[in-house]
């Protein structure tokens, strides 16, 4: 039986290419197979930066005797869950409904029809710690299959059934008002880890969404609390290491409360939303490290991800080889005293070794530390410790370098194009704001058609033949929108808007509520539809942000009566669950805000005193506040429509509420207009 994943553009698919597994992806093909030969799917899901993915594929995907035993008795479908993500929440769903948890690899046998009947996520070669081994697991399902066929088909009913009635409490239609968004401060402060930053125990993932949230409600407010949280918890990851001391970005998640051991895996969507948010808390505080972090974060995404098309690659992966042939979680990023001193001496190896925390012990695995900062800086000597950090670095580049995942997500490279053009404008680095500007052109130019609906994927300059979802449609509109206050390019903006109206016609019901696919998207068993946010925005919160952004940009009354209305599940979740709602209630920080419009325009775009205007306002900490630059008389934006000079001089003018001010040249008076 051929495998026929050869031809997929996923590189998570193929690495499962040369199996012995007889892998389809998935198609209406596979599930024909399936009916045809009477057999059961195993739908496997997972994605190419995950290690427990690996070690499954090596223990029993790779292995024949197992292979040869699914080949027999299943039709193996393999799914990459970020191309799909579609598939893998539905199915997710199931998972955790039936077992209380999730994860990945996730692990499900179907009936021909696509429902579910058997759920689980990694299993291993022979039995251990309470687990069946794989092939156990096989066997099990092949006899109830084949033995208690009516059983099994109840239970797919049901399961099916129930998933399908499966109604979100929207709660209302309207938005969260001042009591909610006190409410879900006052519960993350409840969960917040005063000692360690951050919220809630091990392992801790950086909360940037919430980060986002607390820097807004400050800007609105006034309340410290939320910036010291926020600020602390910056802080204190920037010093862990889940920060890469060397070469900056951030890893996905660590393993304990101390942000010490990470997950080594690097994935773009953290490191655009951290990008950001450090960009927003040195725009709040000035801080230094803030600055430091956004800088180096913006330029991991460049250096690391860019692809040669201009996009932004999917992540980097936790595993590399060790130098013995052995691929090894974190093999890339570890060091011992010992070869701190191989690489600087013995004198500078004690150094490192006192500044980055590197000990005999070890703080990861072997003896081995990944480098951190400790939380109470000394004093060192700042030449020296660059000239460590470089000739570390170039030593660490001879290591095997860990694998990169090369797909370009809509989705993720939107939120990449948002943090990079901000960054730019806030540093005086126009090349960020060109590498912005070149992924979003290859998302128009690739995923774009002519119908102005969006591709989730592409890989090498090829596009994927998925559509996209929510998400992409609501995270791209939400990078061209950054990049229309940035430039001052009006077709951003239009852009932008032929998303939205996508999303308006093809996600949102009747209700108000937005679904993760469009109405004429691939029928799944579920329509998936999920408004928490957890690893990035979630499609409706997402949509909720730009929808209003685009509507203070351009006045558009039905965009948003649509943000107004997505919102009322932020008033339901905000006050509960504010750790997963957090871009939704930064979101409502900036519809309680207004959110403020400002227009500055000049007698050219090149105009000194204008360009220091424009700066100023994109510097504003007002909570979502939109701005448009441009020639006085210009059409290119929507709010510089009727916006003269003054008295011949650059001009800013904002308004809010459908009330402005009068306009200003001055940067002061400006500024003052743009903070609380």
């Amino acid at each position: 039986m051929p495998n026929r994943l050869a031809h997929e553009t996923s590189p998570y698919l193929l690495q499962h290419a040369d199996n012995p597994v007889a892998w389809w992806p998935w198609s209406a093909e596979a599930f024909e197979e399936a009916r045809r030969t009477n057999r059961p799917v195993l739908l496997s899901v997972g994605y190419s930066s995950c290690h427990w993915c690996h070690v499954m594929a090596h223990e029993s995907f790779e292995d024949q005797p197992t292979a040869d035993y699914l080949n027999e008795h299943f039709v193996s479908v393999k799914v990459d869950r970020e191309e799909r993500p579609d598939v893998d929440a539905v199915y997710m769903e199931a998972v955790q409904a039936a077992t209380g948890q999730g994860g990945w690899p996730m692990t499900v046998f179907l009936t021909p029809d696509a429902e579910p009947f058997y759920f689980g996520t990694y299993f291993p070669p022979a039995p251990r710690h309470g687990m069946p081994s794989f092939r156990q697991v096989l066997e099990g399902v092949r006899s109830a299959w084949t033995d208690r066929r009516d059983e099994v088909a109840e239970v797919a009913g049901k399961i099916t059934r129930d998933l399908s009635q499966r109604e979100i409490d929207y709660g209302s239609t309207e938005a969260p008002g001042e009591e909610e968004l006190s409410g879900a401060l006052l519960g993350l402060t409840r969960e917040y880890d005063p000692q360690r930053g951050g919220f809630g125990g091990a392992p801790k993932f950086p909360p940037s969404m919430a980060l986002e949230f607390l820097l807004r409600h400050h800007a609105r407010t006034g309340a410290e609390g939320a910036l010291e949280m926020a600020r602390d918890t910056c802080e204190r990851m920037a010093r862990g290491g889940i920060y890469d001391q060397l070469a900056g970005g951030f890893a996905r998640y660590s393993v304990d409360r101390e942000w010490t051991v990470p997950h080594f895996e690097k994935m773009l969507y953290d490191n655009a939303l951290l990008c950001r948010v450090y960009a927003h808390l040195w725009r709040s505080t000035g801080s230094d490290l803030a600055r430091r972090v956004a800088v180096e974060t913006a330029d991991f995404l460049v250096r690391e991800l860019r692809t040669t098309e201009g996009g932004f690659a999917s992540a980097l992966d936790a595993d590399s080889d060790d130098g013995t042939g052995k691929h090894v979680e974190g093999a890339y990023y570890v060091w011992t005293p010992a070869q701190l001193t191989e690489v600087l001496g013995e004198e500078d190896g004690g150094l490192a070794a006192q500044y980055f925390g590197v000990t005999e012990d070890g703080t990861f695995e072997e003896g081995q530390s990944v480098l951190q900062l400790s939380q109470d800086e000394g004093v060192f000597d700042a030449d020296r410790i660059a000239s460590i950090k470089s000739r570390l670095l170039d030593a660490r580049s001879q290591r095997p370098a860990p694998g990169r995942d090369d797909k370009v997500v809509a989705a993720w490279n939107g939120l990449a194009i948002a943090a990079l053009a901000e960054t730019g404008a806030y540093f005086d680095r126009p090349d960020l704001v060109e590498a912005a500007v070149s992924a979003a052109d290859l998302l128009v130019r690739l995923h774009l058609d002519e119908h102005a609906k969006l591709a989730r994927t592409s890989k090498d300059g090829q596009v994927g033949a998925n559509a996209g979802v929510l998400e992409d449609y609501a995270d791209v509109a939400e990078g061209f929108l950054a990049l229309a206050s940035v430039t001052g390019e009006g077709v951003w903006l239009e852009f932008a808007g032929f998303l939205l109206d996508h999303v308006l016609t093809g996600f949102v019901d009747e209700s108000g509520a937005l679904y993760d696919t469009a109405a004429d998207a691939e029928q799944l068993i579920r329509r998936p539809q999920d408004p928490t946010d957890n690893a990035t925005p979630s499609g409706w919160t997402a949509a909720a942000g730009a929808l209003l952004s685009y509507a203070a940009q351009t006045g558009a009354e039905p965009h948003r009566t649509a943000a107004e209305r997505a919102l009322g599940v932020v008033k339901a979740l905000g006050p509960r669950v504010p750790r997963f709602i957090g871009w939704g209630l930064a979101v409502a920080e900036a519809y309680l805000d207004g959110p403020r419009e400002v227009a500055v325009v000049g007698p050219s775009l090149d105009d000194e005193a204008a360009r220091a205007l424009h700066r100023t306002a994109l510097l504003g900490t007002a909570p979502g506040a939109v701005v448009a630059f441009g020639v006085a008389g210009s059409d290119e934006l929507p709010l510089l429509a009727d916006r003269p000079l003054v008295d011949g001089e650059p001009a800013a003018y904002v308004c809010r509420n459908f009330t402005c001010d009068a306009p200003t040249t001055d940067q002061e008076r400006l500024r003052a207009a743009l903070s609380r």
